[in-house]
């Protein structure tokens, strides 16, 4: 499903042009995903801890790790000139977060 409001592609910004085709990438990995735009940038969010933002120049998202350092959350940052292979990047994450929400719900059925 895409917020685009209806907006053909030559009055999208790049930003959603961007994130359009981020979310058709995904949708051929099998992960679905919403695009919302506005102010200059868009959103795909994907799942519970992963979205995804692009100002048309690059995409970028958590990847569920924090520095040892300064505690602060690592992001990856892809350019928008591959959303293919970007898609399979997202895909992977979404897995782990598949993965780990489903250990959550056997560890909460075992304990009930």
């Amino acid at each position: 499903m895409s917020a685009l409001g209806g907006k053909g592609p030559a009055q999208r910004c790049p930003a959603a042009l961007a994130a359009e085709r981020l979310r058709i990438g995904l949708e051929h990995c099998g992960v679905s995903a919403d695009v919302h735009e506005g102010h200059g940038v868009a959103l795909v969010s994907v799942w519970a801890d992963l979205l995804v933002w692009t100002d048309g120049l690059a995409y970028r998202w958590w990847t569920g790790k924090t520095s040892v350092k300064t505690g602060r959350r690592l992001y990856r940052v892809y350019g928008v000139d591959n959303p293919i292979t970007v898609a399979h990047y997202i895909a992977q994450r979404h897995e782990e977060l598949l993965k780990a929400a489903y250990r959550c719900e056997g560890v909460a059925e075992r304990t009930s």
